[in-house]
């Protein structure tokens, strides 16, 4: 049980990253009168969300079980809808909501209304709390806190050197 709960810790940081990314993405469309004022903003913010969302999903999906599509296989929503309504119902409404609001109309269309994109919002982090690791808060803050643990490329490196 130990190692499944290890093993769920790098999906479930790399979808949050996805989330933080996505909140400050957020901040920089400025609400005002409960719209946001740039539309751009949302649009990436939403975008960002819902990859998330599929990246906690996809872990969900191999935890239970499903085979992986091959790398050069796209999964299309259909996929993800027909092997989570088998497994979860729940979890299907708020894929379908995450879809919908996310996807659609926060990426796709750029409903600038902050109750609709904050509704998205947080069925996003409804779905990826379904792959939270059971570990102890402090060690899954400690371990967020360190995510991710790439080192910048040699080239920005060298680039940010030449332009002190």
């Amino acid at each position: 049980m130990e190692q499944q709960e290890q093993s769920k810790m790098q999906p479930y940081a790399e979808s949050m990253r996805y989330l933080n990314n996505a909140e400050e993405t957020l901040q920089k469309a400025v609400k005002e009168d409960g719209y946001y004022k740039d539309r751009k903003y949302v649009r990436a913010a939403c975008g960002i969300a819902y990859l998330g969302v599929l990246e906690a999903l996809d872990t969900w999906l191999q935890m239970r079980g499903v085979p992986a599509l091959s790398k050069k296989q796209r999964k299309s929503i259909e996929f993800y809808t027909a092997q989570i309504a088998k497994l979860d119902g729940k979890l299907s409404i708020e894929l379908h909501t995450a879809y919908r609001v996310l996807h659609i109309e926060g990426y796709y269309d750029g409903v600038q209304y902050a109750k609709t994109i904050r509704s998205g919002f947080d069925v996003a982090y409804n779905i990826i709390a379904r792959i939270k690791p059971a570990v102890p808060e402090e060690e899954l803050q400690q371990y967020l806190a360190t995510y991710p643990k790439k080192k910048t490329p040699l080239w920005r490196q060298f680039y940010s050197f030449l332009f002190l």
